[in-house]
């Protein structure tokens, strides 16, 4: 009773989409052929998510992120215009090169721990990592999983996907940095005028702090050099920095480390949108988007990706929206592509990495307010996928 008591309240809203999916399929609104096929393409994706948080969680308490906080505060050298173009170049290099959940997980520490470092605000860094995480994801294939779905379905390389998708990335991540000082770098916004570069960071543990680090590092090579699933690669990393901690520190290997909140609500939405897609969902994204290849047809693609995206999730609808796109149309597909990968900034559950950005900040103790994540967040999906598809039109 008391560990109920305890839950928070997304706990409560992952469990109810868990049990909403599983009434679905117990009644037979959803058949066990599709909900089967669902579950079978998560499982390794739930394994990422699982290891990959744990992983990020040892590293932080080995304090591997002080150390590159304070190095990234260290060569803005006290300018705020500097650190912002640091802090984007940062974000957007690790979510082009590994993963934007890889991104949500390990460098939303960083910038949160830059923050307290140099004694600024921490919500501009956040919303830096969040937005980038999405924005910045649409150059390769491992840069956001519905790029490899949508690069098997083009018959693109990844240097094939990068040639095609390289201006409309630029034109993304250049709206993302006017929206960034906009509403959250600019004078008035930041919480300071300057701030005093800070000495170099010296972590308690410096076997702990090493073992980490090169997991870390091994992590992201294993991605970007060996031909491995992301989960076993993340897996792999996590049991070297466990293994570390039973060593020099088991009392911070705790059950709590284990994201049980994800770990629930990501099965749950996929069998919530499977069912809402076998009863009618698949024709009206195919009725919304329509058949034409040409330029309205590359904006309804990316709008219906974008606002559907928010509406449930973008991996799962673009599972469901590529079918609706006709096998020729590889330009329109491409904008729905940038629809979902792009578009969900606006809701918290709009994609998986905003969901593991949000448990970052809630891990760290930091608090965005709903009503500004949801009103800047809007503002920069209309306008990101907007001039995303314009430029993905005018380079075909």
């Amino acid at each position: 009773m008391r560990a109920i008591h305890r839950l928070h309240a997304l706990d409560w809203m992952a469990g109810g989409v868990l049990a909403c999916g599983l009434l679905c399929l117990a009644t037979g609104l959803l058949p066990t052929e599709p909900a089967g096929d669902a579950m079978v393409r998560i499982i390794p994706l739930l394994a990422f998510l699982g290891t990959v948080i744990v992983l990020a969680e040892l590293t932080s308490r080995a304090q591997v992120f002080d150390v590159v906080a304070s190095a990234v505060a260290r060569a803005g050298r006290g300018s705020y215009p500097a650190l912002f173009v640091l802090c984007v170049v940062f974000a957007s290099v690790t979510t082009i090169t590994l993963n934007l959940d890889t991104t949500a997980v390990l460098l939303t520490p960083v910038m949160l721990a830059l923050a307290s470092r140099v004694g600024i605000a921490a919500v501009p860094l956040a919303m830096t990592t969040v937005w980038l995480a999405n924005t910045a994801s649409l150059l390769l294939p491992v840069s956001n999983l519905t790029n490899l779905l949508a690069a098997d379905r083009v018959a693109l390389s990844p240097a094939g996907l990068a040639a095609r998708m390289w201006v409309p990335q630029l034109v993304s991540i250049a709206v993302t940095m006017v929206c960034l000082w906009l509403f959250f770098w600019r004078r008035g916004r930041r919480g300071a005028d300057g701030y005093v570069p800070p000495a170099a960071h010296r972590p308690a543990d410096r076997v702990l702090f090493r073992v980490c680090a090169l997991a870390c590092a091994g992590f992201l090579l294993a991605i970007l050099l060996a031909d491995i699933p992301l989960w076993m690669a993340s897996a792999a990393a996590a049991l070297v920095a466990a293994a570390a901690f039973a060593v020099r520190q088991r009392s911070a290997l705790r059950v709590s480390l284990i994201p049980w909140r994800l770990l629930v609500l990501v099965p749950g939405l996929f069998l919530v949108v499977e069912t809402v897609n076998v009863n009618g969902l698949h024709d009206a994204l195919s009725a919304a988007m329509g058949t034409d290849g040409g330029l309205l047809g590359l904006f309804r693609a990316g709008a219906v990706g974008g606002g559907m995206s928010n509406v449930l999730n973008n991996l799962p609808v673009y599972l469901a929206a590529e079918s609706a796109v006709p096998v020729g149309n590889h330009d329109q597909l491409l904008a729905l592509l940038i629809g979902t990968n792009v578009g969900p900034v606006v809701t918290p559950w709009a994609s998986l990495a905003t969901l593991l950005w949000f448990e970052r900040c809630h891990a760290q103790g930091v608090r965005v307010s709903l009503k500004v994540f949801l009103g800047t967040g809007a503002v920069l999906a209309a306008c990101a996928v907007l001039a995303s598809v314009a430029a993905l039109a005018a380079t075909r």
